[in-house]
């Protein structure tokens, strides 16, 4: 038995499916069942049910599951204790954000530069997409961190995170458009075309909550992932862009007014990461950064210290 089956074992349950698994892990399909063969076959149990539309655990499956998944915790854990023992910061830092995040009131560009010149070797990569597919990545451990924008909903156990920024929804209309109060309710905001983030985005969310829970309709006429170009659309007279708030100059610069929405309508930004995973020495460290950014606490290095500095 090897960690790697281990871990090819968890994907495919986790996924429910070898293709969206192999794609995963970056392997091709038939080497994927074959290693899962080969572990079942050293086991001598079946633990995938692999008769259905779906795969599913079965119920020897289901009891090894939450072993497999401690086992790889382990293991991750004997390599992060011997980084903190040499004092060697190595490995990736894997950062997802949602448009926009890089612009917000945590400099991430800042801190990643400052970080990155003096951990040179600490490789990063960021990933940009919305709240809603970052989110899963980070509950599977696909990201260490992520800047996600949510709706006020409850968090997953496992995730904690911290607040960077709390937003109050606005509207945003051509700056020469007629027929428009400073502020406007959601049924009349609904009544026209209407310029928004995609589904899976926090903003969209709130927008998509608050008319649900009034039993309205949103007429969604364009989409775009990032908020300037739901500026730019609505600057043209294409309809109402739903935003974060811009500042009176800013709007006129960009060529649109921005009105109050009632109810208001407000979303959260905020720094995440899994607990349930162990957090890398090169991620701790980074995790504590941009909390002192936010003017938060150090967070404490696994072995009860405070991290470097």
């Amino acid at each position: 038995m090897e960690l790697r089956q281990l871990r090819y074992f968890v994907t495919v349950v986790e996924e429910a499916n070898f293709t969206r698994a192999a794609a995963r892990l970056h392997l091709a399909q038939p080497g994927l069942s074959a290693q899962i063969r080969q572990l079942e076959k050293e086991l001598g149990q079946l633990l995938l049910d692999r008769s259905g539309r779906t795969v599913v655990p079965t119920a020897v499956g289901a009891a090894v599951l939450p072993h497999a998944r401690a086992a790889l915790a382990a293991a991750q854990r004997i390599t992060h204790t011997v980084d903190e023992f040499t004092g060697l910061l190595r490995g990736q830092v894997r950062i997802g954000l949602i448009s926009g995040a890089a612009e917000a009131e945590l400099d991430i560009a800042q801190i990643l530069a400052d970080f990155h010149r003096e951990h040179p070797q600490i490789g990063i990569t960021l990933t940009e997409n919305t709240s809603e597919i970052m989110y899963t990545a980070l509950r599977r451990g696909e990201l260490d961190l992520a800047l996600i924008s949510v709706a006020g909903e409850e968090l997953h156990p496992e995730i904690a995170a911290a607040a960077v920024l709390d937003t109050t929804i606005v509207a945003a209309v051509a700056a020469d458009a007629a027929g428009f109060p400073d502020r406007v309710d959601l049924a009349t905001l609904c009544s026209h075309p209407l310029i928004c983030l995609p589904t899976g985005t926090g903003i969209r969310r709130v927008l998509d909550n608050a008319c649900a829970a009034k039993g309205l309709v949103p007429n969604v006429a364009y989409e775009a992932v990032a908020p300037p170009v739901l500026i730019r659309l609505a600057a043209h007279g294409l309809g109402v862009a739903v935003i974060p708030p811009l500042a009176p100059a800013d709007a006129a610069a960009l060529g649109v007014r921005t009105l109050a929405i009632d109810p208001p309508m407000h979303g959260r930004l905020l720094l995440a990461w899994n607990t349930d995973r162990p957090l890398s020495p090169a991620t701790t460290i980074l995790l504590d950064r941009m909390h002192r950014a936010l003017g938060g606490w150090h967070l404490p290095a696994p072995d009860g210290t405070t991290p470097p500095q």
